[in-house]
């Protein structure tokens, strides 16, 4: 296996490992145009909502950076949360650092209202 896949392994599931059994899972995957959130039971382990930047977000972004467009799907991803009253989850970065365009959607969760 390629080096960089190993560390992207190891750092997948030390993140992983730390995640409570019990609760919701808000689970980030970010391609090199897009952003994708899924919010996961984390007993049953089925998708509750799941959505990506492309979806959410109006066309009107056009000509923003991606961490700003990371923000805005952020605040809205959050909204959509809170109507299901969810207030609680836990944010799972998976195998990306917490830096960057991940970074910027984990404050835009938190000025939507989530806590975590």
């Amino acid at each position: 296996m390629e080096k960089r896949a190993v560390r992207l392994s190891k750092r997948q599931l030390r993140v992983r490992g730390k995640i409570p059994k019990e609760g919701y899972r808000l689970s980030v995957f970010r391609s090199n145009r897009y952003l994708f959130a899924q919010l996961i039971d984390q007993k049953s382990g089925q998708t509750i909502l799941g959505f990506s930047d492309k979806k959410l977000l109006a066309p009107a972004l056009k000509g923003k950076t991606k961490k700003e467009k990371a923000r805005e799907f952020g605040e809205k991803f959050a909204q959509e949360v809170l109507k299901r009253k969810m207030k609680e989850i836990v944010f799972d970065r998976g195998p990306y650092r917490y830096h960057g365009r991940v970074r910027a959607f984990a404050e835009g969760l938190r000025k939507g209202g989530l806590v975590f």
